[in-house]
């Protein structure tokens, strides 16, 4: 599977579980941490966390494992590292409190709108 396949398939899956304000931001050119970041928020931890397992059921299914998950104790902030790929899932108030996109905001913007689904 490609990178762009695997990001595609990302922000799908995030999508189809109602994930709230999804952003692609590319960073291959800021870092060498990853290429992409997905930032998405659920919203209540209990979403955030379910949102987290369904991108890693899904990956799995297609024999991609995260390298890397953590959590905090309250599941606010949940973090996926597929490498080439860090998925960031927020509760909302974390990810306003943190505010990630603003921290990489010299990142590129991936337009998704063709991946999510409008309502």
């Amino acid at each position: 599977m490609t990178e762009k396949e695997k990001l595609e398939l990302i922000i799908k899956t995030l999508d189809s579980k109602r994930g709230e304000d999804i952003q692609a931001i590319k960073i291959s050119d800021l870092t060498i941490l990853a290429d992409y970041f997905v930032i998405v928020n659920g919203t209540s931890n209990t979403h955030a966390r379910t949102l987290a397992d369904e991108v890693e059921f899904v990956l799995s299914q297609k024999g991609i494992e995260p390298q890397r998950r953590e959590a905090d104790t309250g599941n606010t902030w949940i973090i996926l590292d597929y490498a080439d790929i860090i998925v960031h899932v927020f509760y909302k108030d974390t990810r306003n409190f943190y505010k990630l996109e603003g921290l990489w905001a010299d990142g590129e913007q991936i337009d998704i709108s063709s991946l999510i689904t409008k309502e």
